[in-house]
């Protein structure tokens, strides 16, 4: 009988190989990417063990188990690492409050530990990934701009409300929602919040939620529901590329639910196509 495979924790000698690791589609791993050029590979900075699967001085997949579990993993391997990393999962004791990632690593990964960990409350096994690395296709929307410190308390509700949308909970339930609003204020600090403001009213929000050097990664596209239909969700994603590509990364991605099809079609029409599939399982 094959063994399977130990995943290890990584430390700062393995951080060489991760770069290497994600490098082979930087899109896919912008998130994991971003964090490890930022913090390095050791546990005590990025606030989260890192565990990978490899021999020698390569890596064939990664996962970082925070407060999502993250796998990233080479074609052909995410078999053989989900073995891996279920086993310290299921160990360790489930600590995230999401998985999500490339879905091909995402898929025999959650096959393992649901009979442990299930059921989710939510899963979505098909999230088409999109970027685009040119001039967005139609045109910006002049009015979208970087959220102002100030604006932070205008802001939060139309946070709030996506991601209660998006989600099917809202982020206040934990903690009062400090752990959220800390979030949303950090996105706004370092410039990563855009928003169409008017009279006090966010008609268009979005945020450039992970930054790597290679890519970025949209989340949280929103459009106040009474100006929905009007084609600002389309106009405001074409500012946010715009922003993204002259002041950030040179690509940039975003994913989405493959049941939201007025979405799709949105970034479509933006210029976005679709590069791979992700994939989140909700608790």
């Amino acid at each position: 009988m094959l063994r399977t495979p130990t995943a290890r924790v990584l430390d700062e000698s393995d951080e060489a190989a991760v770069h290497r690791l994600l490098a082979t589609d930087p899109v896919a791993g912008c998130v994991l990417a971003g964090r490890v050029e930022v913090t390095g590979t050791a546990a005590s900075s990025l606030g989260a063990p890192l565990w990978g699967v490899g021999g020698g001085r390569e890596l064939e997949a990664v996962c970082l188990a925070g407060a999502n579990l993250i796998p990233f993993a080479v074609p052909g391997a995410e078999h053989i690492a989900a073995a891996a990393f279920a086993d310290r999962a299921r160990r360790a004791g489930r600590r995230c409050s999401t998985i999500v990632g490339p879905a091909a690593s995402v898929a025999p990964l959650w096959d393992l530990l649901a009979p442990h960990w299930g059921p989710a409350r939510d899963h979505r096994p098909r999230q088409p990934l999109m970027a685009i690395d040119g001039p967005p296709a139609v045109a910006a929307e002049a009015r979208v701009r970087p959220v102002r410190p100030a604006e932070l308390e205008t802001l939060l509700p139309a946070a709030v409300a996506m991601f209660t949308e998006e989600v099917g909970v809202s982020p206040l339930r934990v903690d009062g929602g400090a752990g959220y609003r800390a979030r949303v204020a950090e996105l706004v600090r370092a410039g990563q919040s855009l928003a169409w403001i008017e009279d006090g009213e966010v008609l268009f929000k979005a945020e450039i939620g992970a930054v790597s050097r290679a890519a970025c990664q949209i989340q949280g596209v929103w459009v106040a529901p009474a100006q929905r239909g009007r084609g600002i969700g389309t106009a405001g994603t074409a500012a946010v590329v715009e922003y993204a590509r002259s002041t950030i990364a040179p690509v940039v991605s975003l994913y989405v639910n493959d049941f939201n099809t007025a979405a799709r079609a949105a970034y479509r029409r933006v210029g976005f196509r679709e590069v791979g599939q992700y994939a989140s399982v909700l608790f």
